[in-house]
């Protein structure tokens, strides 16, 4: 069952999101926690949504967390899926599938007209999987990004 995620689901996901980046070989990189999970999914101002998978006892084994995008050139919003993970016991189950296909439901019902994530490299069998489903690789992109010290120098105050 696929379903959105409520505030009682945040030590879960948060949970998920840790053995996410533990699979992808950055645990030491989360710095997210359980409290900033729920600000940023059910505080005042909600800045990311997420739809939870649960197996047939109702346990949640997997979760997709998604941000609002905006095309410039389509002028319409997005979906960009920051995460998308099915604990590997329950990989199989088609709950990747239906969190992505949740999510394309979206897209479809609110006139959105993309639905896009970033898959490691390495990854092939998420890669795999995607295709499986007709999505295709943007290879003439490049994804930049900043963060920590290079990102605090360029957002520092401009000296005169």
């Amino acid at each position: 069952m696929i379903r959105t995620a409520a505030p009682a689901d945040v030590p879960a996901v948060h949970a998920l999101v840790r053995e996410l980046a533990e699979y992808e070989k950055a645990l030491h990189e989360v710095r997210m926690t359980p409290d900033q999970l729920h600000e940023v999914l059910f505080g005042e101002r909600p800045a990311a949504y997420a739809h939870v998978a649960e197996d047939a006892e109702g346990r949640v084994v997997g979760f997709a967390l998604w941000f609002l995008s905006f095309s410039t050139w389509r002028g319409v919003h997005g979906i960009h899926l920051e995460d998308l993970y099915v604990r590997p016991e329950a990989r199989g189950g088609g709950h990747g599938r239906a969190l992505l296909a949740e999510l394309a439901r979206l897209c479809v019902a609110r006139g959105y007209q993309r639905l896009e994530w970033s898959v490691l490299n390495w990854n092939r069998s998420a890669i795999g999987f995607y295709e499986s489903l007709g999505a295709r690789p943007q290879d003439e992109w490049t994804v930049y990004r900043l963060t920590d010290g290079p990102l605090a120098a360029l957002g520092a105050p401009a000296t005169v």
